[in-house]
């Protein structure tokens, strides 16, 4: 689930960052020239260092430009990064000067902070669950105290540093309600997840709101 993956294949493979941006880009614009309003979301995985977003950040930019003046016409964009991974949290102050959205990847996420793999986590977790050793597997509800935390100081710093930060998430956790309440108290925008969970989720988030007032 790890090491060779995500923005660090785009580093060394450019072209392969390359290829993802034109194919947005220029289907973003065939639909908008449909009259379809569209506002693509360019999101880089695996960002640990900000460096390493400011290259691939670069990459879809100049893309853009060329497919733009190639079409003749613009689309609105935004480019973010997927904050899975430990560092990224506790560095998203510095990662927020070039992200114009996060979302936290809480699947790696889960996997990075406990040193877990979903390969072969289930194997054991439910002896712990059983055991009382976690309360809940991690994977299907949020640790709220570790994980969860991590969420709260990432979203903490990138809006320090960008107050109109959008932040979401984007992992099974955001259809599972415990969690989409947690999500809700730390000043999310979104959750994302599969699409059978959808409306489970709507009606955790509208749970939380009410909750809220």
């Amino acid at each position: 689930m790890l090491g060779f993956r995500g923005c660090r294949l785009g580093i060394s493979y450019p072209e392969i960052t390359e290829m993802q941006a034109q194919a947005i880009f220029e289907a973003a614009i065939q639909v908008a020239k449909k009259g379809i309003k569209v506002k693509p979301e360019i999101m880089i995985p695996l960002v640990s260092h900000v460096e390493e977003l400011k290259l691939q950040e670069a990459i879809v930019r100049r893309v853009a430009k060329e497919v733009f003046k190639k079409k003749g016409k613009k689309v609105d964009y935004l480019v973010g990064t997927m904050i899975e991974l430990p560092r990224a949290a506790l560095t998203a102050d510095e990662i927020a000067q070039s992200a114009e959205f996060f979302s936290f990847g809480t699947n790696d996420l889960t996997q990075t902070t406990f040193g877990l793999s979903r390969d072969d986590a289930g194997k054991f977790l439910p002896n712990y669950v059983e055991r009382e050793i976690l309360p809940r597997d991690p994977f299907e509800s949020i640790d709220q105290n570790g994980v969860g935390q991590l969420v709260e100081i990432g979203t903490k710093k990138g809006r320090k540093v960008n107050p109109k930060l959008k932040v979401g998430i984007c992992g099974e956790h955001g259809g599972e309600p415990e969690s989409v309440e947690f999500f809700h108290r730390t000043g999310l925008n979104y959750v994302s997840c599969s699409p059978f969970r959808v409306p489970i989720a709507r009606l955790a988030a509208a749970r939380a709101a009410l909750r809220k007032k």
